[in-house]
């Protein structure tokens, strides 16, 4: 099987080629402004760091003091919803271990809540279209 698309980049395995593309949002605790500008830039390192352990891909990752939004590539075979807990969980435990502000300010760095969006480069209709399309070809 072959598929194209000059406009997209689609990952494989040794058994799967998939675009699996997640916009991902999470908070910090009681949504406070606790994520200076280095805080930030550590954070973003942290997520780029951990992208082969945890199995997935950065598209884009941006934060703000109180909240990051991250655009990645998660194969079909695992949870996204495991993949955004082991990254709040491991970033929290470096960044409270190496400023210890904030340890001081928050009982945990992030809250239990995020959001999630797959983020598709067709619309429903097109697929619809395509899937119909196919007993003609």
């Amino acid at each position: 099987m072959n598929i194209s698309n000059k406009d997209h980049k689609y990952d494989t395995t040794e058994t799967t080629t998939f675009a699996c593309e997640y916009h991902i949002i999470w908070a910090t605790k009681y949504r406070r402004s606790v994520l200076s500008p280095e805080i930030q830039e550590r954070l973003k390192a942290l997520i780029f760091d951990q992208q082969e352990t945890y199995q997935y891909i950065v598209r884009e990752v941006e934060s703000m003091p109180d909240h990051v939004h991250l655009l990645a590539s998660i194969p079909p075979n695992v949870s996204v919803t495991s993949v955004i807990g082991k990254i709040k969980g491991y970033t929290a435990k470096i960044l409270r271990n190496e400023f210890p502000t904030l340890k001081r300010r928050l009982p945990c760095l992030w809250t239990r809540s995020k959001f999630v969006a797959s983020a598709g480069n067709v619309t429903l209709e097109v697929l619809k279209q395509y899937i119909e399309n196919q007993k003609g070809v």
